[in-house]
């Protein structure tokens, strides 16, 4: 027999009632008496229920003094037994970690492996919407998210058709009005007026029909309509998120925002809130007919909006986030600048994809010539705009600007092409009789967005602090 505690032959043993298990009488006695537990079993143990057990053994002698090798012995008898009792313990603690670190273990190997598998589930259903359309249906051109069957609502598509038969005629035999800007005009021109820093982290600016008001938003949340007569902020419209993009539709102040809701305005009053996006706007577009509005976001998507009527008309999901988007001046196409490098062209009434043109990195700006056949397209942190033809889906001309571009807008006749960026604005101008390239301006007023004023007579350029400079004739 041998102990349960101290691994030896007892000299008095005794056995548990509860387990069975054989131990010292003096070393169970001893654990009883701090634990009043089994040591093996860990049950409730008392020493009524341990039962001796009869063996022969020779009778120890009484014990002597200290000063004696036998008393030394049962000193020393003593320490053993204190340091059997120790090592049991540890023994039981260190079973109980290994126990503990092995389940540890297992539920860390678990818990990676789940969310390995939640992050490749992820994954692909990210990829899966990528690819898909909100109905369900595949994609119709290679990669990109087409909708199957999905076009504009009937009135729409009549409205669309009617623009279309109307530019397409009268375009290209529309002449030159009287009191438009000549190059003689444009290459004097100088900054003029200039106003006080109005919206933080401004983005962009669009001047009206009129010439006079001037849309502007920062990141603070509000958009605000500048008067260029009076070179002050006559209204402020509060959107609640920082602004994206901005223009007008009509008396109507159209902004978008990085919360990716777009809102209307009209006398200062907000008549219409959509949000579609799933992220960011990054750009808004408005139809020829003045009645179709275009957004495009970092979700992948361009949605069309009935103003008219205030509801979301259609929305495409694309295979890639979109910068920036514009009508076709006849208004049967829509181009979208994805983060792909990709000039993506669409059809207005079935929403497929026409063509794709591919640029060398992310687009930061798309802008139609009024001629209805080129597209001038600046891809971001680049110094030139690339212009390109519908007709041969090439590109046929690169302007260096000399400057970083971040904004790009023809004139009205298709003549003039003005760019801004951080080191200034500068204007592009092509003759058709020569059928060569020129440069008339180049300021170095710097801005983040221009648009063209009244007649080309003047170029409303707005800064990264919101501050906007009016370029015009002496």
């Amino acid at each position: 027999m041998l102990c349960a505690i101290s691994g030896e032959a007892p000299q008095v043993p005794v056995a548990s009632a509860k387990s069975g298990n054989v131990f010292e009488k003096r070393l169970i006695e001893a654990y009883i008496s701090e634990h009043g537990k089994d040591p093996v079993t860990n049950e409730d143990l008392s020493t009524d229920d341990l039962v001796e057990l009869k063996a022969s053994r020779t009778v120890r002698p009484r014990p002597p003094t200290l000063t004696s090798i036998p008393s030394l012995l049962s000193v020393f008898q003593n320490e053993w037994d204190a340091l059997a009792l120790e090592t049991h313990t540890l023994r039981q603690h260190l079973t109980q970690t290994r126990q503990e670190l092995s389940r540890a273990l297992y539920e860390h190997d678990a818990a990676v492996r789940v969310i390995t598998r939640l992050s490749r589930e992820r994954d692909e259903a990210r990829q899966a919407l990528s690819r898909i359309n909100v109905n369900g249906a595949p994609a119709s051109n290679g990669d990109t998210m087409e909708v199957d069957g999905q076009e504009l609502p009937g009135n729409l598509v009549a409205k669309v058709e009617a623009v279309q038969e109307k530019l397409s005629k009268t375009r290209r035999k529309r002449a030159v009005p009287e009191d438009w800007a000549t190059t003689d005009v444009i290459s004097n021109f100088t900054p003029t007026q200039k106003s006080k820093p109005l919206y933080t982290g401004a983005r962009t600016i669009s001047v009206d029909a009129s010439g006079d008001l001037a849309l502007v938003g920062g990141s603070d949340g509000t958009a605000g309509i500048f008067s260029i007569s009076q070179n002050n902020l006559v209204q402020e419209l509060p959107v609640g998120s920082p602004v994206t993009e901005a223009l007008w539709a009509g008396s109507k102040a159209i902004v978008g925002t990085s919360s990716g809701i777009v809102k209307a305005f009209e006398n200062g009053v907000e008549v219409s809130s959509f949000s579609g996006h799933a992220g960011a706007v990054t750009a808004l577009a408005l139809h020829p007919s003045g009645d179709i509005l275009a957004s495009v976001g970092v979700d992948k998507s361009y949605i069309f909006y009935d103003l008219t009527s205030s509801a979301q008309a259609l929305q495409i999901f694309t295979d890639s986030a979109l910068n920036t988007a514009q009508f076709h001046p006849d208004g049967h196409l829509f181009a979208a600048g994805g983060a792909d490098g990709q000039i993506k062209l669409y059809e207005m009434k079935s929403g497929a994809n026409a063509a794709n043109f591919d640029a060398t990195g992310p687009l930061k700006a798309v802008e139609f010539s009024e001629n209805g056949i080129w597209v001038a397209a600046a891809v971001k942190g680049s110094t030139s705009v690339s212009i390109w033809d519908l007709r041969k889906a090439s590109q046929i001309k690169v302007l260096e600007t000399g400057g970083q571009v971040t904004s790009v807008r023809w004139d009205y006749t298709g003549q003039y092409l003005a760019t801004a960026g951080p080191t200034g604005v500068a204007v592009q101008q092509y003759s058709k009789s020569s059928k060569e390239w020129s440069e008339p301006l180049r300021s170095a007023v710097p801005a983040v967005s221009v648009d063209w004023g009244s007649s080309a007579q003047s170029l409303v350029s707005l800064d990264g602090e919101g501050v906007i400079t009016v370029l015009g004739s002496a």
